[in-house]
């Protein structure tokens, strides 16, 4: 029952904006390299000031924020820090980047019963045996795995195509014989082809009757648009088959130059973040981080201060509108990301992993669809 009546609050607050907690600060610790030295300092500072427009905007709904932030490089010993003022008070820490750093902060803020946001690409032991512990970086096979069960999901009657690019270098063929493995399960057919297979031996791998699904075994850009080149060939000889693409995360660096055949081939990108350049938040967002800090946000994919952004939206809004009872599982948050979705699934008796994803639908009107699991 006080569940359910805090979720109902949690609802309650967020549509009427009721201050719920009056009086109450929500305090955060940041622990990250925030230098100019290398390219990981200025990636963390980018972060950082994420972090401190997201509080700016909180603060305007009379949450009130109290952000302490140290420098831990590379080489440092994370224990000196944590015997900062203050460290031990906070609800939240954000940090650390380096594996090295994880288990000393794990230790202290399962001691002061503190939550402890692992940001970026560590995947810690911590997690499974730590309360405490956020992690939001998914591995490889993890995704993997989410993205085989979005395929079933969405293309329950299809055919498979699947293409070997004979790239070693880019290959994802980890990926492709997964794949493989569960449609053999399934018993359900498919067919192999090659990028330099005669146009009639690839044309014969495609059904006339069932949706063709493409699949590489690829991430480069140069296979991807050899792979539309044959299927433009294909179609304009053979305009009845229906087509769609499956792809990979990395292929959102070349959509600058693929998004008109993304589209005419029903691309699906399976991905933990998506970020829309064209999105009216997102834009007002990065305008306002040059604005602040006289600079551009660096080109990445995620964008480093839109990530800090959707993570001390998520994390802080949470923390304050449900204290301790606040872990960001499935159904307590109702913020809307504006990049990356978190959504956290508790680790038997551990910590907490970001299970979010996504598949980006560049569909055949243009639209851009993403769709959440």
């Amino acid at each position: 029952m006080i569940r359910f009546f805090r979720y109902i609050l949690l609802v309650f607050a967020l549509l009427t904006g009721l201050n719920v907690m009056a009086g109450s600060t929500v305090k955060v610790g940041v622990m990250l390299p925030l230098h100019d030295v290398d390219g990981d300092g200025k990636r963390m500072v980018e972060y950082y000031r994420g972090v401190l427009l997201a509080c700016e905007d909180l603060k305007q709904e009379n949450i009130d924020i109290e952000v302490r932030a140290w420098n831990v490089p590379g080489d440092a010993d994370i224990r000196p820090t944590l015997l900062s003022n203050g460290a031990k008070n906070c609800d939240i820490i954000i940090g650390p980047l380096y594996s090295a750093q994880v288990k000393p902060l794990a230790e202290f803020c399962a001691n002061y019963k503190i939550k402890m946001l692992i940001p970026f690409s560590i995947n810690s032991f911590e997690v499974m045996n730590n309360r405490y512990v956020y992690q939001v970086y998914q591995s490889q096979p993890e995704l993997d795995q989410a993205a085989i069960k979005a395929f079933f999901n969405r293309f329950p009657d299809c055919h498979p195509v699947i293409i070997d690019c004979n790239n070693p270098k880019a290959s994802r063929g980890d990926f492709t014989a997964a794949m493989r493995t569960e449609l053999e399960k399934r018993h359900i057919s498919y067919n192999l082809t090659n990028l330099v297979s005669p146009d009639e031996a690839f044309i014969k791998a495609f059904d006339n009757t069932k949706r063709n699904v493409v699949i590489l075994n690829s991430v480069a850009s140069r296979d991807l648009t050899a792979a539309l080149d044959k299927l433009d060939l294909m179609t304009k000889v053979h305009p009845g088959k229906a087509i769609s693409i499956f792809g990979y995360t990395p292929w959102f660096m070349y959509t600058k130059y693929n998004q008109e055949r993304f589209s005419k081939y029903d691309t699906y990108i399976p991905s933990c973040y998506y970020y829309n350049a064209n999105s009216k938040k997102t834009q007002e967002l990065e305008l306002r981080y040059q604005q602040w800090f006289g600079a551009h946000t660096q080109w990445a994919l995620p964008r480093f201060a839109i990530t800090g952004y959707d993570h001390a939206q998520f994390f802080i809004r949470g923390i304050y509108l449900m204290g301790k009872s606040f872990t960001g599982e499935k159904g307590q948050s109702l913020y809307q990301p504006l990049q990356t979705p978190l959504r956290f699934a508790r680790q038997q008796n551990g910590g907490l992993k970001n299970n979010a994803f996504l598949l980006i639908h560049y569909n055949y009107n243009h639209n851009i669809e993403e769709i959440t699991y």
